[in-house]
């Protein structure tokens, strides 16, 4: 379902509630980044943002692992931006209960609220609710499909192998106009067709490489639309970046905890370690947006426009970096990052 005006750029903000740092490098003890958190979400609020987007995940470099409670905390000191998880890790939750925490936040928030569901970029939640990897395509697959009918907010009959059957089911509270979904795809052809079929936004995760390269999952996700006869749904890029008052400072601000969390992910993951000079390539050609307000407003205008998106986010956390930056960066796109990248496009 879809509430913005066709045609008009949407700009907004992701986090993951990434674990910032004191003033002496020292980690932030969690409930501290959530309050931060939603002190960062009022300023977007008043700097006139789109959308402001909460991630979930259950590991100790990020403090939410609940992202519609802290998206309820900013509903109630916010007007107007529009909320959502960035993203909901459907194959380890329940369609039934994110409908319904999401209608709620809809209800609190006088009709903000936005679900992306996705699979997330890490698994720790599949153990820890009692979920077996080896069903990682069904899982997803399944709940997505359940999901797009409680959407829908008609008596639900489904039936599958991942959860109980519904046969005539309502499900409650209901919405004054429907909740706007996304489907948040990583870069394969098939989730963005199977995002087609069910009718939902496409939510592109662009980070890392060069943002032309999704071009054609943007053409994809166009063609399946016609050829299913679904009505065309938007599409958003979310991408990582800090903005400070030059190029120099603010690549000095991520560069370190960059590094730091690419290794620590390569360790995880059996990636090799990044190569010096391999932070200066992303900045430069790939999916970092770090810099000055006009060099970032020009990178995001330059992916807008080649890829032809209805939404951009800014993932404006860091890891390893105080929130005095992150707050500075917050105020830099606002004020002058957003009126920059529409300026640039009219």
């Amino acid at each position: 379902m879809t509430h913005s005006d066709p045609g008009i750029l949407e700009l907004g903000l992701d986090t993951f509630g990434g674990v910032t740092e004191d003033d002496q490098g020292r980690p932030l003890p969690h409930p501290r980044v959530i309050r931060d958190l939603v002190e960062d979400a009022v300023l977007a609020d008043q700097a006139g943002l789109d959308f402001f987007g909460v991630g979930e995940h259950h590991r100790p470099d990020f403090a939410v692992s609940s992202p519609e409670m802290v998206l309820a905390a900013i509903a109630g000191c916010t007007t107007r931006i529009r909320l959502g998880s960035a993203v909901t890790v459907l194959s380890s939750d329940d369609p039934v209960r994110v409908y319904e925490r999401f209608a709620t936040l809809d209800a609190v928030s006088g009709g903000r609220a936005e679900i992306v569901a996705g699979r997330g970029s890490f698994t720790e939640s599949f153990p820890l609710f009692g979920y077996d990897l080896s069903q990682y395509e069904v899982l997803f697959e399944e709940k997505l499909g359940l999901l797009a009918q409680l959407l829908r907010e008609e008596p639900v009959t489904w039936s599958g192998t991942t959860r109980a059957p519904l046969h005539e089911q309502r499900v409650f509270p209901s919405t004054a106009h429907g909740i706007r979904a996304w489907v948040g795809v990583g870069g394969s052809p098939e989730s963005v067709v199977r995002t087609a079929r069910h009718g939902m936004g496409l939510f592109l995760a662009i980070i890392g490489g060069a943002p032309a390269r999704f071009a054609p999952y943007v053409d994809l996700f166009a063609r399946a639309q016609d050829e299913l006869g679904t009505p065309r749904q938007p599409v958003a890029v979310h991408s990582p970046g800090l903005i400070a008052r030059t190029d120099e400072q603010a690549r000095d601000i991520v560069r370190p905890g960059w590094y730091a969390m690419r290794e620590r992910m390569g360790r995880e993951r059996g990636w090799p370690p990044p190569a010096q000079g391999d932070f200066e390539i992303e900045v430069e050609q790939g999916a970092q947006y770090v810099g000055s307000p006009e060099t970032v407003a020009r990178k995001i205008a330059r992916t807008v426009r080649t890829l032809g998106v209805d939404r951009f986010d800014l993932k404006y956390d860091q890891g390893g970096v105080r929130h005095d930056d992150l707050r500075r960066s917050i105020e830099l796109y606002g004020t002058q990052v957003v009126p920059l990248v529409r300026d640039m496009l009219s």
